[in-house]
């Protein structure tokens, strides 16, 4: 699935139109003029460049001179490697030559030496004109793994929606789990949280043609078979009749246990958790032969949909274990 073919794209009055770029920090005016996020520094500007610059991100600070032969071999293969980091850290150069008071101060007696600062002070570095693949396990070590900062970023933004979406405010939501399907066509949260927005929206069809053919893997996530199972249960809670007259029977008959699971399963659907929960509950205490026990069977469908955490699933999963270890 690709943000191209999204179909949920022109939903809500062609309100899909949101993107976000993951992953990507600011570069500093300097770096972004130069095209790069390689700079010169001098001794007066190392605390602004260095210093200041490493409580946001990690900053190299590669010490060179131009008479070093090792000096000319690491500093393509570093600013390369740079480059690519694409932000997740700074290279600084300094010119020992020009500035030397420094490398004196950090007791740096051979160069090429390149110091990583985080957070204002020298947190590891290297000397000597090594590997790319041993700058690029460096700068991993340094500032994690490629790829950390935009997963951590995703999954704040899942957050968020998932709290939109609970709060009502589906238009919202569904612009945040489209962002993060762009970023990451096979998110599963994300699919999973469209969806539900779909069903928030009553735009049932929708929302299991953007479930159907996912890859098998994805297909097999608990969330997006939550969701399934609950487009499911609103089909079904279609075809058991009108809510008012089934109140109207129980009202005849408390006793119509057939009566009250249909109803448990339209205020299911309806959003009414601890309603439909306590009709279920109600049957198990009256007669736990019913229906081969489908009642406490319908209750554990129900828990599936709802996840472990929603306040209906603890309230509704403490009343069914005090009724059967009491």
């Amino acid at each position: 699935m690709s943000g191209s073919d999204n179909p949920y794209n022109g939903s809500f009055g062609n309100q899909m139109t949101a993107t976000t770029s993951f992953g990507a920090t600011p570069a500093p005016a300097a770096a972004a003029a130069a095209g790069s996020y390689i700079t010169d520094t001098t001794t007066a500007n190392f605390g602004k460049d260095v210093i200041e610059e490493s409580r946001k991100q990690p900053v190299l600070v590669d010490f060179w001179a131009p008479w070093c032969g090792p000096c000319k071999q690491l500093t393509p293969v570093l600013e390369k490697v740079v480059n690519e980091a694409k932000g997740r850290v700074r290279l600084v150069k300094m010119n020992i030559d020009d500035h030397p008071s420094i490398a004196g101060q950090l007791g740096i007696q051979s160069i090429p030496a390149v110091i990583a600062f985080v957070n204002g002070r020298p947190a590891d570095g290297f000397m000597g004109a090594v590997p790319e693949s041993q700058i690029q396990q460096f700068i991993d070590r340094i500032a994690g793994p490629a790829g950390a900062d935009e997963a951590a970023e995703i999954e704040a933004v899942l957050t968020e929606a998932s709290e939109l979406l609970a709060a009502g405010n589906i238009n919202e939501a569904a612009q945040l789990y489209a962002a993060v399907m762009q970023a990451d066509p096979e998110n599963a949260k994300a699919i999973a949280g469209m969806a539900e927005c779909m069903i928030a929206a009553n735009q049932h069809e929708r929302a299991r043609e953007t479930l159907a053919d996912l890859p098998e893997e994805l297909a097999k996530d608990a969330g997006i078979q939550a969701v399934l199972k609950k487009l499911e249960q609103i089909e079904e809670a279609r075809k058991l009749g009108d809510p008012v007259a089934l109140e109207r029977d129980l009202a005849a008959n408390p006793d119509d246990h057939e009566a009250r699971l249909k109803l448990a399963k339209i205020l299911n659907v309806e959003g009414r958790r601890d309603e439909a929960a306590e009709h279920l509950l109600l049957i198990m205490r009256k007669d736990r032969a019913f229906d081969d026990d489908g009642a406490r069977r319908q209750l554990l469908q129900f828990f599936e949909v709802w996840g472990f955490k929603d306040p209906a699933t603890i309230s509704a999963r403490r009343k069914l274990s005090a009724m059967l270890f009491s």
